[in-house]
């Protein structure tokens, strides 16, 4: 993967770097593969593509293999090479169903099963990579694609941060343009200036559906009130990591992973209209922000399409009417979350991926009635507090292994799935790509 630079001796080093340009490749339409297409996120990018049918074309789509009707719909209308599916048990049915959409004698895609399908998809020949899997199973496929050279638009931010090291040792800087709306912000506003001119990272959080409410009143909220987010529509763990604010938290440690600035100058403010997407602060006080109407077809779009923008990619602002934007510090008390992403992060090495994998099982938990909101994330605290009083925390310059992570994740799993009473799943149940 070829990268330029457009500003002469920017100390270029971290992942996601808007002042390095990819190759943007060969004549004609990108080719694309997008992983988890049968999702909020890969169902956007499907739309993206085809209402932009002469900058891109779609290679090869993943997904978990429990909506095949969807997955075939979308592998004839964009009559990709090839189709992958996590689930090997789900291959009959995905065959039928692409039968049944192909005309008769005309070739179907390839089909790729089994756990390890995505990760080959995303290795294959293509320009970019749209990692739109949920969850730490997204870390494969993620180290696949930055393996082969591709350009990585990665909305997966588990991966990273479960990853941490292993993805931030393979990728080349600036080869991850990040589809996340908060980071997609970041990264747009950091044109504004170098690396060494910023001052902090504001990453803005809607505050979800609880903002206001104190510990107390949150400890009463039941699933359904807390899967009504008020701005976005989203998959059910994001939208429940988006009212504890977990989902802010990772966040956090993406954004320093990414662009490589310390945890003490990343904050987070909430601004319930989810208008302005994040801020930079530059050193001489300025501040620059991305504004666009909660649409993640634009940050699609953009990681896709980088270094160019797709015009007409979502509605823009409407200045015609009144606005009201408004700005809240975080209540850290009732939404703990936050300051817990820090400290993990800090801590760094297997920490993140016990925090995330925790999180995953304690969010399983309350949406299956065992487990209050508040439990979330004292669970996840309690989880994280003992594998460091077991394990410990990293020296300086210990190396990562993928088996180290898959471990901590393991242990992480079956200590919150205990903690709250819990049994076992099976890969089947649970943990599968959308």
């Amino acid at each position: 993967m070829t990268i330029s630079s457009t500003i002469p001796g920017l100390a270029a080093d971290c992942l996601a770097d808007p002042h390095l340009r990819p190759d943007p490749g060969p004549g004609g339409p990108r080719e694309i593969v997008v992983l988890g297409s049968t999702g909020s996120i890969g169902t956007q990018a499907v739309d993206v593509v085809l209402r932009n049918p002469d900058r891109f074309t779609v290679t090869g789509l993943s997904a978990a293999g429990g909506r095949t009707d969807l997955l075939a719909e979308q592998a004839h209308r964009l009559r990709v090479r090839t189709v992958a599916v996590a689930r090997a048990g789900a291959v009959p049915a995905l065959r039928e169903a692409l039968r049944a959409r192909y005309g008769p004698g005309e070739p179907l895609p390839e089909i790729l099963a089994g756990p390890d399908a995505a990760a080959d998809l995303a290795a294959s020949e293509c320009h970019t990579v749209l990692n739109g899997i949920t969850g730490s199973i997204g870390l494969a496929p993620t180290l696949a694609a930055l393996s082969a050279g591709r350009v990585l638009a990665l909305a997966n931010k588990e991966s990273l941060i479960v990853g941490g090291p292993l993805v931030t040792g393979l990728a080349k800087p600036g080869q991850i343009v990040p589809v996340d709306s908060e980071h997609s912000a970041l990264f747009q506003a950091l044109l504004g200036g170098t690396r060494g001119e910023v001052a902090r990272l504001v990453v803005t959080a809607s505050g979800g559906p609880f903002r206001g409410r104190s510990r107390a009143e949150l400890a009463r909220v039941t699933p359904a009130d807390a899967l009504a987010h008020p701005t976005w529509d989203m998959g059910p763990v994001i939208t429940i990591n988006s009212a504890t604010l977990v989902n802010k938290g990772l966040e956090v440690i993406e954004a320093h992973l990414l662009y490589d600035i310390p945890f003490d100058r990343i904050e987070v403010v909430v601004h319930p209209q989810s208008y302005i997407h994040s801020m930079v602060e530059f050193a001489d006080g300025s501040t620059l922000a991305q504004a666009s109407p909660p649409d993640m077809r634009m940050p699609i779009a953009l990681g896709i399409g980088w270094p160019e923008r797709v015009p007409g990619a979502a509605p823009g602002c409407d200045w015609s009417r009144a606005h009201t934007w408004e700005f809240f510090p975080l209540d850290t008390d009732a939404f703990p979350s936050v300051p817990l992403a820090r400290h993990v992060g800090t801590l760094g090495g297997t920490a993140p991926a016990v925090f995330n994998a925790a999180n995953e099982e304690c969010v399983d938990a309350f949406l299956a009635g065992r487990l209050p909101f508040t439990g979330i994330v004292d669970t996840v605290a309690r989880v994280v507090e003992e594998h460091v009083g077991t394990h410990g925390t990293p020296s300086a310059g210990t190396s990562l292994a993928l088996a180290d992570v898959l471990e901590a994740e393991a242990r992480a799993r079956h200590r919150a799935r205990e903690l709250t009473g819990m049994t076992e799943t099976t890969p089947e149940e649970k943990g599968q790509p959308l």
